[in-house]
């Protein structure tokens, strides 16, 4: 089979989304597959709908002879319009990790970028989502019904997971080592959180990790609130970690957090578990098909930073608690599909579309 991925930017240099997608063209070619990978130039939202008038990408997606186009909905604001002009005979698949539509924003914003998200669902055959969440939030914005697949993202990148009498010995030491990962954006919410662990007169340690200049104005408030609330002796910004440096950082942290005020699903949240980390996630995202409050961690409301210090302190005082409910962090991800199961039924249903597509042009 020849398969296209249209994607922006890179896939050997990006995290997150483009970890998922990495994965899965992986595999493709592992199992035989042809992949050609589009890649469409990272620019601002609105300059990104020019693409819709590419013709040199119209030709070379036409001319590529594929039998399945898979397309990051990342890309939306570049695809609506071209796609409904693309006139070729393969099917074309959506990957959803989140709807930017679901993201916080002022309202008029977000009813343009619905439109346009919305335009561009339409314009497609069927959908990958990577949680249930994500297929619902998809469903409810497009109306009808496509075909479509929810393929979890895993978190085993980093092979062998803690044991579990390292998640019980950890327990014990030090201060609470907190940790979160991800971009630092305003979508990750990390102003609640360090406001949450503010109000923690235990000691506890904060380290947040990934890139830091994706929003700069964002970092340098987050840092002015550090430094207002006296707190900059227990907050470290790394910056974006190379695995080796992130695997260590987790190994020795006690709790994940990231109360992102929306996550589609959440590839961080599965790789803390895997280290034995319970995880503290917004509760209304993905994030609630993986947490299961107070056994694994805990589900917050994002916009209440006390809800941050009511799970954080307990865990400060009871180290029991903390190694039971990192023993339980580390059953769930043990359960959780790994990324070969979920390539693998990407794959699948990659051959259905395309099977279905041959037996409609007999």
């Amino acid at each position: 089979m020849r398969v296209g991925f249209l994607v922006y930017g890179d896939l050997d240099e990006r995290s997150g989304g483009f970890l998922y997608d990495r994965r899965v063209t992986d595999h493709l070619r592992e199992r035989g597959d042809e992949v050609v990978v589009f890649s469409l130039p990272e620019r601002g939202y609105l300059r990104s709908t020019a693409d819709n008038l590419n013709r040199s990408l119209r030709r070379r997606l036409r001319s590529a002879d594929l039998d399945v186009l898979v397309q990051d909905e990342l890309c939306h604001p570049s695809l609506p319009w071209l796609n409904r002009r693309l006139d070729i005979d393969a099917p074309v698949i959506a990957v959803v990790h989140h709807l930017r539509s679901d993201e916080p924003r002022a309202p008029w914003r977000n009813a343009f970028v619905r439109r346009l998200e919305r335009a561009y669902l339409r314009s497609v055959d069927a959908f990958v989502c990577n949680s249930e969440t994500t297929r619902r939030a998809v469903s409810r914005l497009v109306g009808g019904e496509k075909p479509s697949v929810v393929a979890y993202p895993a978190g085993d990148r980093f092979g062998t997971a803690v044991s579990p009498a390292r998640v019980r010995e950890r327990a014990n030491d030090g201060p609470l080592r907190v940790v979160c990962v991800g971009n630092v954006t305003r979508r990750k919410n990390v102003e609640t959180l360090v406001a949450g662990l503010a109000r923690v007169r235990k000691p506890w340690e904060l380290v947040v990790a990934g890139n830091l200049t994706a929003d700069p104005e964002y970092v340098a408030a987050l840092r002015s609130a550090v430094d207002r609330l006296a707190i900059g002796d227990r907050v470290e910004f790394t910056g974006r970690l190379d695995d080796a440096a992130l695997a260590t950082l987790y190994e020795r942290s006690h709790l994940f957090a990231m109360p992102s005020t929306h996550e589609g699903f959440g590839i961080a949240y599965v790789e803390a578990m895997g280290f034995g980390l319970p995880v503290v996630a917004s509760g209304s995202g993905g994030a609630s098909e993986l947490v299961a409050d107070a056994t694994n961690g805990y589900l917050v409301d994002p916009t209440d930073s006390t809800e941050l210090t009511d799970v954080v302190v307990p865990l400060c005082r009871n180290r029991e608690r903390l190694a039971r409910m990192g023993l339980a962090a580390l059953a769930t991800y043990d359960a959780h599909p790994t990324w070969a199961e979920t390539s693998a039924r990407i794959g699948v249903f990659l051959d259905s579309l395309v099977g279905e597509a041959s037996a409609d042009t007999r």
